[in-house]
């Protein structure tokens, strides 16, 4: 058998990070939603099925991977938004050629003989016209960014009792290093952990991945995923339920937030309840409520219905898209929602819905201009080694810019 994951037509509902990203390149807990799947139905052989326009972006990051490519054969097709465990695994795998199942109308899984060839998400309903479908009652789905940050927590947990109780462990402490509940202490080869460094997995596990450096007098308090030669900053606070992604700097006060990747907020601020992209930069002392006055529930913009809704959660910060510039000393409201390449400064409160690809104070905001922007993102990825590519320019033009996805 052969695995698809692939992602369906709510993937707007995950916008701004998935203007960017498939759904299934969103990471929550320790795993991005379409390893975890493939992690659990144990499948080397995974495809992954995602918007057209983010086809050559994503096969240029990930050569490794096949994407939206299939070769003549039967596959099983699971959904990236599938809250998957032990029970679904089984339940799909039992489904024969041509049969698949539901919950509310949302395709969990099918399985399907299909011709060699590209394949699109946005193919998927012409594609199960003829598939025999069945209700599946026990299944859920991820449905909002907001869904992801609540459950962090509960899936670093998940992650680690699953994939890195049992990995090969180098705990190695340096004195002046003080480490709380080790059992649930997990770190990979070549971390440094700092003098008066506080590891401290009391109330749930922390992995430290591998060439992380955890610099002196900083806590991380569990549960907690530190990425891959990602640095914490001297004194920093990283506070339960927090995943930081590879290749970022964190300082000051994180909680309850997860980082994609190569983004920083490497100075005092706080930082709670969000859901933060790539090559993010927040400056020093900008910080985000994520709570209101009134302890009632946060609302939040939605690309797909073009207006804020209640998330149901008392807890709500901010969600930032790819390449998002905020300058020092900035305040974001609760439940803002800002899109991809802002650059963004001054006094007044970041607050509400702010579009892509928008320049200055967040009374008075014009259009970023493409070319500078570019300009930008290429000086910033430079820094890591890394470049801006022709492809990635051509996303952000046509995809974003001219099609205007906001």
């Amino acid at each position: 058998m052969r695995l698809v994951v692939f992602d369906d037509d709510k993937i707007s509902d995950f916008y701004p990070l998935t203007l960017t990203r498939p759904t299934s390149d969103l990471r929550v807990g320790i795993l991005k939603l379409g390893q975890r799947i493939k992690a659990f139905f144990e499948m080397v052989d995974t495809k992954l099925v995602t918007q057209k326009a983010l086809t050559d972006l994503f096969r240029e990051r990930h050569p490794d991977l096949q994407i939206n490519e299939l070769e003549a054969g039967e596959y099983l097709f699971v959904n990236s938004r599938i809250r998957i465990n032990d029970h679904l695994v089984e339940v799909l795998k039992e489904l024969k050629a041509g049969t698949g199942h539901v919950t509310n109308k949302s395709i969990c899984g099918f399985k399907l003989k299909v011709s060699n060839g590209d394949i699109f998400s946005e193919e998927i309903a012409t594609l199960t016209k003829g598939i025999k479908f069945t209700e599946l009652e026990e299944a859920d789905f991820w449905k909002f960014p907001w869904e992801l940050i609540e459950a962090n927590k509960e899936m670093i947990e998940l992650d680690f009792r699953e994939f890195f109780y049992d990995k090969e462990n180098h705990f190695e402490t340096e004195p002046g290093v003080i480490v709380l509940n080790p059992y649930d202490v997990w770190i990979g080869e070549d971390v440094v952990l700092g003098v008066n460094a506080v590891i401290d997995a009391t109330d749930g596990p922390i992995v430290i991945d591998e060439c992380a450096v955890i610099m002196p007098n900083s806590v991380i308090v569990g549960p907690a995923y530190i990425g891959k030669n990602s640095t914490i900053k001297i004194g920093a606070k990283i506070y339960e339920g927090t995943s930081i992604g590879p290749v970022c700097k964190i300082g000051g006060e994180v909680e309850d937030t997860i980082i994609q990747a190569y983004s920083n907020k490497q100075h005092d601020g706080f930082l709670g309840h969000a859901f933060i992209g790539e090559w993010v930069n927040l400056g020093a002392g900008t910080s985000n409520s994520d709570l209101k006055n009134t302890y009632k529930c946060v609302k939040v913009y939605n690309y797909t219905q073009k207006e804020k809704i209640d998330s149901k959660t008392q807890f709500m910060g901010c969600i930032i898209g790819d390449h998002t510039k905020i300058g020092i000393n900035c305040s974001i409201n609760t439940g803002t929602v800002i899109g991809v390449g802002c650059n963004l400064y001054g006094k007044e409160l970041i607050d509400g819905f702010i579009p892509s690809f928008s320049w200055g104070e967040a009374t008075n905001i014009v259009d970023y201009e493409i070319e500078k922007f570019c300009e930008t993102a290429d000086t910033v990825k430079k820094r890591r080694k890394l470049f801006f590519s022709e492809t990635e320019r051509e996303l952000y033009i046509n995809n974003i810019v001219k099609g205007k996805t906001e």
